[in-house]
């Protein structure tokens, strides 16, 4: 097999060799980047260049310096050697003493390459003896050309390399292996994934041994996760989260970046593979416990932070198909995400005017105007360049004046009016964008302000309806956004000479937690023809309907068979009660509210009405008033008040949540 890459690290290993810069070059990268290659290249330029070598393997050396210094004592007489110690990580336990102890007597003229899994202790940094005679290398993936020129060596057909590449990127072992298995394979296509004996042999050689099933467990959830913190170890692991995460960024496959720790990109895929081999019912659980937390933080984040909150979150569906092409916007700091000044007015008309045309340009400007708070700008980070807007409109009610100024906004009140109608305290939003041409398609551009957009939806409180306005998708953003329930209704309004797209979601009839199990589900686990697949939609109810609903429920509460088919059972009222047969538990709901009034001192006299009408199975509403001893009107007074009393709690209860319920009484 032929070496391939690694021209940096051979320039400053031909320049130490030849008198210039370090005596000690200290290689270091995880299992597998090629660092004993890159060891027998060295040794292979030492022999042309007339030195003698000499290889020190911490595999089969018994880690003691007697032993060490038996197998090296030839360095420290002769200075025209070269040493090489690979493996270093199987001795590292005699880091200090090589550094203190054995390097300082080698003689002027030799050169030591150390090779290892784990970068050098700081105190070879801390002393100013090693500055000028140590240098590291970090060694990393090979580059894509160099990755291609090491498939051409092995052989691999053109057809295969995209999906190889894809699963290995540059890493040397996972390419090697991969296209040894790939070549034999007749039958690959663009979807070849590396067989489980070929994820094994990569998860020994990258891996190695763990100390515990609790150490492997974490390591797979930070191979799941985009980014693992603490925090988020301590949702699946939380006695044992802040040694775990300790133990996690000293492994030398596992790099820190500002967010948290991650993997290796070939470890993650690995891990990934194997688990979800091995043990789909643990992958599920893990999957579940990560995407829950990470919904959680994706509500309780500043504002700032939600695009990241959402990526992290969205990271997790990245073997989706039907997602993975909008999902790969991770390369940090790019362009990021601002609030609209004033200053930046001009430039959304400007943009707004060249990519829509005046009329978009005139219903940007007049939203700027009304809602300049609702707006997001993005701007390239290097050079500040503004390359899109994107603006976030809520409504509460129709306002001629904004339905005049935007038919965009007039289809969306048209659609909604048309449908189920916004109920008291309910408001619709509708999403603008506007962005440069480059950026319009798949971009990290379009995933920040896709980021936005189900935060947005993900946060909030009594939103009826969501509206999202495109003007010419592609069938691909068609098919992406449906995938996320966001319906692409018939009407398009028309903005001068361009039709837009509305696509909508009704947040009653799946609300977020519904909307978030469905999007988190793994690829693999319905198949598109399950009719289960997707929730059940919520019956959305007028505020008349769901007073005549509950009206009819309080006379079938001793009738299960009756409860069944009210429309109650279908609302959001029984669905936040999940687990429980939906008729029961709307009786359980009826007989809570009526006991409810019971510690009310205003609402007993109603309380007993109730009671006596609906409780105790009375035949009919005389006898109950002749039970309670009250003459008829007076009693029909009391149970007309109860009724309301109850049907108010449970219709706050619709709106606000069932969290709420207790404050509202």
């Amino acid at each position: 097999m032929s070496f391939v890459g690694r021209q940096k690290e051979l320039r400053l290993f031909r320049t130490a060799m030849n008198g210039g810069g370090c005596s000690v070059l200290y290689v270091h990268g995880p299992g597998g980047i090629g660092k004993s290659a890159l060891l027998r290249r060295f040794a292979h330029e030492a022999m042309l260049a007339a030195r003698q070598v000499f290889v020190v393997d911490g595999r089969t050396l018994e880690p003691s310096t007697a032993a060490f210094e038996a197998e090296a004592e030839q360095v420290l007489r002769d200075a025209n050697t070269v040493l090489l110690i690979d493996n270093f990580e199987h001795m590292q336990g005699l880091e200090g003493w090589l550094r203190e102890r054995f390097l300082p007597r080698v003689p002027l003229g030799a050169l030591v390459v150390i090779a290892g899994r784990y970068p050098p202790d700081m105190r070879w940094q801390a002393d100013p003896g090693w500055a000028g005679a140590l240098e590291v290398l970090p060694l990393r993936d090979l580059q894509i050309t160099d990755a291609q020129a090491l498939m051409d060596s092995s052989g691999v057909p053109a057809e295969l390399r995209e999906p190889l590449l894809a699963f290995a990127g540059g890493h040397p072992l996972a390419l090697l292996l991969g296209a040894a298995v790939a070549v034999k394979d007749g039958g690959a296509s663009k979807r070849w994934m590396p067989n489980h004996d070929v994820v094994a042999t990569l998860l020994d050689q990258l891996v190695g041994e763990l100390p515990s099933a609790t150490h492997r467990y974490a390591l797979e959830i930070c191979a799941h996760a985009y980014m693992t913190t603490e925090d988020l170890l301590r949702a699946a692991l939380p006695e044992e989260a802040a040694c775990m995460f300790l133990w996690l960024r000293r492994l030398p496959f596992v790099e820190s970046s500002s967010l948290g720790l991650f993997p290796h990109d070939v470890v993650r895929e690995v891990l990934e593979a194997d688990l979800r081999w091995r043990d789909p019912e643990g992958y599920a659980v893990m999957h579940d416990r990560i995407h829950a937390h990470l919904a959680d933080r994706v509500r309780a984040a500043s504002d700032a932070d939600v695009p990241g909150a959402v990526a992290a979150l969205l990271y997790l569906h990245r073997d989706n198909r039907a997602l993975a092409d909008f999902h790969g916007g991770h390369d940090e700091g790019e362009f990021h995400e601002d609030v609209l000044r004033e200053e930046d007015v001009g430039t959304l008309l400007r943009v707004a005017t060249t990519t829509e045309g005046e009329a978009s340009a005139d219903s940007a400007a007049f939203w700027a105007r009304r809602q300049p708070e609702a707006f997001r700008v993005y701007r390239r980070t290097e050079t500040g360049q503004v390359v899109a807007f994107s603006a976030w409109l809520p409504l509460t009610e129709i306002d001629e004046e904004e339905v005049a100024a935007d038919p965009i906004v007039a289809g969306a009140w048209a659609h909604a009016r048309a449908t189920t109608p916004l109920r008291a305290g309910e408001y619709l939003a509708v999403s603008r964008l506007w962005a440069l041409p480059p950026f319009r398609g798949l971009s990290p551009v379009m995933d920040l302000i896709q980021w936005r957009i189900i935060g947005n939806c993900l946060r909030a409180e009594r939103m009826a309806w969501s509206y999202i306005a495109i003007r010419h998708p592609s069938h691909a953003w068609m098919e992406h956004l449906r995938h996320y329930d966001m319906r692409d209704i018939t009407e398009q309004p028309r903005l001068g000479d361009h039709a837009y797209t509305l696509f909508a979601h009704d947040w009653r009839a799946v609300p977020a937690q519904a909307w978030l199990g469905q999007v988190s589900r793994l690829p693999d686990t319905t198949s598109p023809e399950d009719p289960g697949a997707a929730p059940a939609e919520l019956a959305v109810l007028s505020q008349a309907e769901f007073s005549e609903e509950v009206r009819k429920a309080l006379r079938q509460l001793s009738r299960p068979d009756e409860l069944s088919a009210s429309p109650l059972v279908r609302t959001r009222l029984i669905a936040e009660r999940a687990g429980q047969d939906p008729a029961t538990a709307l009786g359980d709901l009826l007989r809570q509210a009526i006991d409810d009034l019971r510690e009310d001192p205003r609402a007993v006299k109603s309380y007993r009405a109730l009671s006596a009408t609906f409780l105790r199975g009375t035949p009919t509403q005389e006898m109950a008033a002749e039970r309670l001893g009250l003459p008829f009107t007076t009693y029909r007074r009391h149970l007309t008040a109860g009724i309301e009393r109850v049907f108010a709690d449970l219709w706050h209860r619709e709106l606000y949540g069932t969290d709420t319920s207790s404050a509202h009484s």
